[in-house]
């Protein structure tokens, strides 16, 4: 019996964790930003200014809410078990076709807790 009870609320918890859905983004064209991947078409640099007014908001919102907002990061890096970050290139990376960099890309990072949750969220061309 306990253990049907256990499984009932790991059930449920799961199901609730699931149920993100997007948040505000104020005025970032948000389709242009999930269409321009590695920061290639030069998109995302249009709502810099934008996303650096609001990004404070997006403090605490989880992993997938993120990703149904922002979309899939352009890479994922796993710090450690307690930690991790999200990259959305807002400058062409190296992943772009025929991009020659002379220095790191501009980057939007968000820094995953042990919980999935954004702790930090900074505009840098440095590497965590």
């Amino acid at each position: 019996m306990k253990n049907l009870v256990l499984l009932i609320a790991l059930s449920v918890f799961g199901w609730l964790s699931s149920c993100s859905s997007a948040v505000e983004a104020g005025k970032i064209n948000l389709e242009n930003w999930k269409s321009d991947r590695y920061g290639c078409k030069g998109l995302r640099m249009q709502d810099m200014e934008e996303f650096r007014t609001i990004k404070n908001q997006f403090l605490g919102i989880d992993n997938q809410a993120l990703i149904k907002t922002f979309g899939r990061p352009d890479r994922v890096e796993l710090v450690d078990k307690s930690q991790s970050f999200f990259f959305y290139f807002l400058e062409p990376s190296s992943d772009c076709a025929g991009v020659e960099q002379k220095k790191e890309p501009l980057r939007v990072l968000f820094r995953m807790n042990a919980l999935s949750k954004v702790s930090e969220v900074t505009i840098t061309d440095l590497n965590p």
